[in-house]
């Protein structure tokens, strides 16, 4: 049976063309149309056209900063390592990376995994901590494309939540570690707080049953612990452009709020495995300004996208459903936030006897 191991990702414009960005825009407001009220799918389309125009100039100027994000080509480099790595192992497996709002789109993936021959699907989502925006969501899209793909119909397996994976823990700490000791930073220090800003998300989700939240604590918590961290703050990187509820406290208000209380803060990154404008210009530049407004010294450590142990991690997911053996074994049991059918993760709750 030909396999194929598809990771998944946000994605971003790798130039600052105007027109591509646009249309990014406008695949992202679409995309969670839900959050808002329209009555046709035409006036979905409309409002999301509105809402991209709103955020071009700002989305432009700050591509323009960084040259366009990276984004695409560690995702690249991200599934050649896997190749490699699986190899290693004795599994001669494709691998493809696909994106929800930029080529190569997810929605066109079907129709080169169909001309390949693939009759085996295995999908796993590159964002740590799992939410219904970019995780489910993203896995929605490519079942929903296969499902319309006439005469195409693979197996499909899904890997949703692995940030519990003791590999993914172990790099996290090791990397935040690693950046303390090259640039000679206490964490512990009094006048030094440590920061975890993870992307937000529309308290909408939270309460129809998304539990983002609660992984974006517990992983904070197990960082630290690892670290060896005793006091830090948890911040959200919202994108509040709907007038709708985001998650709370907001990092930049996290930050400001330190003003006479510390001289320096460190902000890990913890939502990404890429660097990308969340990382490289709204941390990087819009908060490290926020920051030396308020006497504030700021370091951000750097997203380990190339980390070696992270192909590793990424094989060792699918290992279960290349090697036969139960996806439980490896404590990958039924998604609960995906709860549908071949949908794995390490984050769903056990029943009080089993526990």
């Amino acid at each position: 049976m030909e396999t194929a191991i598809v990771l998944l990702n946000f994605g971003e414009p790798a130039e600052p063309d105007t027109e591509v960005v646009r249309e990014y825009l406008t695949r992202i407001f679409y995309d969670n149309a839900s959050l808002e009220d329209a009555e046709t799918d035409e006036e979905a389309w409309e409002r999301s056209r509105e809402l991209a125009g709103r955020r071009l100039p700002s989305l432009i100027e700050e591509y323009n900063e960084i040259g366009g994000s990276p984004l695409q080509a560690q995702a690249g480099q991200q599934a050649d390592a896997l190749v490699e790595t699986l190899a290693d192992r004795g599994h001669d497996i494709e691998v493809y990376h696909a994106m929800q709002f930029m080529e190569p789109l997810i929605t066109n993936l079907p129709e080169t995994l169909a001309a390949d021959g693939i009759e085996r699907v295995i999908v796993v989502p590159i964002y740590p901590l799992c939410g219904p925006s970019t995780t489910v969501s993203s896995i929605d899209s490519l079942e929903k494309a296969i499902n319309e793909k006439s005469g195409f119909d693979p197996d499909f397996t899904a890997i949703t939540g692995w940030h519990r994976a003791p590999i993914y823990n172990r790099l996290r700490s090791e990397g935040i570690q690693s950046f303390l000791e090259e640039e000679g930073l206490d964490p512990n220090d009094p006048d030094t707080t440590f920061v975890f800003s993870a992307h937000g998300t529309p308290t909408k989700y939270l309460e129809e049953g998304s539990r983002y939240d609660q992984y974006v604590e517990e992983h904070a918590r197990a960082v630290a612990g690892m670290v060896g961290i005793d006091d830090y703050e948890v911040g959200y990187q919202n994108h509040a452009n709907r007038g709708i509820e985001w998650t709370d406290p907001e990092t930049e208000d996290v930050v400001v709020g330190l003003e006479g209380s510390a001289d320096r803060v460190i902000v890990e990154p913890m939502s990404f495995m890429h660097e990308q404008s969340e990382t490289l210009v709204e941390l990087d530049i819009d908060l490290a300004e926020d920051a030396a407004e308020v006497d504030l010294e700021l370091f951000r450590v750097p997203v380990p996208h190339d980390d070696p142990r992270f192909p590793e991690l990424l094989a060792d997911v699918a290992e279960p459903f290349l090697s036969g053996f139960a996806p439980s074994y490896y404590q990958l049991r039924q998604c609960q936030c995906r709860n549908k059918e071949g949908t794995f993760c390490f984050n769903a709750e056990l029943p009080p006897q089993t526990q």
